[in-house]
This record gives C-alpha cells, structure tokens and sequence, in this order.
C-alpha cells in the first residue's frame, strides 16, 4: 500500500518546467548555454568527444565576449524548425525537462519565416526573437569532372546521376523540376556524406547538399577533380539564405550583446577566418552587403 501511495504522488508531481534565464542571472551563473545541432559537420559536431565546427568555435567566442564559460546543448533536429526553436528557446522538451538554452545558432534569418502563422492566425514563433544574421549559406551542386565535363545547368542530370540525401530540398527538387525529367537520375542516400562518397565510388556523377558541407567533404577528400558547379537553379524556391540565431523574446538585451559581438566580427574579418579554418566559403549575409 504505501509503495503504490508512493507512485501515486509521483505520477501526480508536475514535470520541471524550462525556464527562461534573465540577462543578469545569465551573466551571474558565469556559463553561456548555446544550443547547437548535432552531427552536423562542419558546424557543429564531437571530434575525439569534444566539440568542433564553425558554431562551436563561434559559441566559443560569444561566450568569451561576455566573459563567460561555454555549454554546448546538442540538439537532434525536430520534423520543423518551429519544434527546435520551441523544445530548446521558449518552452522546452518533455525528455529533457527544465533545460533551454540562451541561445540557440544556424537559424534562418528569414522575415517570411518570422512572421509565419499558425492555424488559428497566431504568429506562430512569436515567442523567440531571431537576429545577427552571420553568414549566407545556399545550395550547390559538386561533381566528378572526370565523368562529367562540366554542369552548364541541371539539365545535364538527365543523362547523369546525382545524390541526394533522403527527404531533402534538393531531393524534392530534382525529383520535381523540369516535370520530373530529372527523377530516374537522382539517388537517394542516408546524407550527404554518404552521397558524396557515392560520386567518390563512381555510383553518382554529382552531389547536390550545403555549400559548406561540400566545402568540408572537399576538403577532406583532397580530389581536385572533384569542382563546384557555378550553375543556377532555376524554380528553385530559395537558393541562398541568411542564418542567425534566436533567443526568447523576453531576452532582447542578451540579444543585444551577442549582435554587438556578431558585428564586430563580421567587419573586422575575424568571421571569414573562423569559416577558412573549416576550408569553407564564407558570404556575407545580406544585412552588410546591403551597406557595403
């Protein structure tokens, strides 16, 4: 009897619930928690247990501009990024009760995806505050040119197979485009490390995925017959975005002190350096082409 009193008080007991941290009480505890994604080389991945990648070395940095240590909160990707914002900014996940981060990276600076709404015509992120946009990342197709000459456009994939990580944009797309023309030549695999070791091993022509994944598999694979495409993509929704980071929206002056560091970095080149050290391309994102 009392053990089944005891289990009844416990399945009666709420869960902890994630709260936010105020800028102060951030600052005090003398730790910065950033959220980043897992698995996701060359931005943020484990290397002999410890992190590395271009967010982590940039968390890194934000962390020390405010003179705090830095936790890494590693996030498995949700079905939409409205899941990720919500389980790790503003309400937190049933798994991992009681834990948000300060901030979470690689966001889509994006005003359409800010002022998104949800069924009831409620702003459906309105909890989260999205800003500092740092880099522009976009899609880009790499190939072996020792079976194919060059890729004056995508209509060469009708007569050339290309890998595509499963349930991915590009994957949609190749499979659409040109009215599916393109369809029986796209492969399908796990993710682009594996598509890219399908061009390697002859079973695809070309890759299409992240730049900068394909800087970073280029990088490591060391084949100079393996090139970028300078193609376009024609009906191609969105082929370069701006990616920032979102913190809860009642956090706006940790907000502030973060862009503070973002800008500085971005002008005086310490960001373009951070991206050359992972053999990537680095693009400024829109907000300072604009002044340049």
């Amino acid at each position: 009897m009392r053990l089944l009193a005891l289990l009844a008080c416990l399945v009666c007991l709420p869960l902890a619930q994630a709260q936010v941290r105020p800028y102060d009480d951030i600052l005090e505890s003398g730790v910065l928690k950033v959220a980043v994604y897992e698995n996701f080389a060359p931005y943020s991945f484990l290397e002999e247990g410890r992190g590395r990648g271009v967010d982590v070395d940039l968390a890194r940095a934000l962390a020390e501009s405010l003179g705090l240590k830095l936790e890494l909160l590693w996030v498995v990707p949700g079905e939409k990024l409205d899941d990720d914002l919500r389980n790790f900014v503003w309400k937190g996940h049933y798994l991992r009760p009681g834990v948000l981060a300060d901030v979470m990276l690689r966001v889509p600076y994006d005003r359409d995806f800010s002022q998104k709404r949800n069924d009831l015509g409620e702003l459906a992120n309105e909890q989260v505050v999205i800003f500092s946009p740092y880099q522009r990342e976009r899609w880009q197709v790499a190939y072996d040119s020792r079976r194919l000459a060059e890729v004056p456009s995508i209509g060469v994939f009708q007569f050339h197979p290309i890998g595509v990580e499963l349930e991915s944009v590009p994957s949609f797309y190749l499979t659409s485009v040109f009215g599916g023309r393109l369809a029986r030549n796209t492969r399908h695999y796990p993710g682009p490390a594996a598509a890219f070791e399908g061009m390697r091993m002859g079973e695809v022509d070309a890759v299409m995925a992240l730049r900068g994944e394909l800087d970073w598999l280029e990088r490591q694979a060391r084949d100079p017959q393996i090139r970028n495409a300078d193609g376009t993509y024609p009906n191609l929704g969105r082929p370069d975005w701006d990616i920032g980071m979102a913190v809860h929206e009642s956090n706006r002056q940790l907000a502030n002190a973060l862009e503070e560091t973002i800008e500085g970095m971005v002008r005086d080149g310490r960001m373009e350096e951070l991206y050359a050290g992972y053999g990537l391309h680095y693009e400024l994102p829109g907000l300072y082409q604009d002044v340049r």
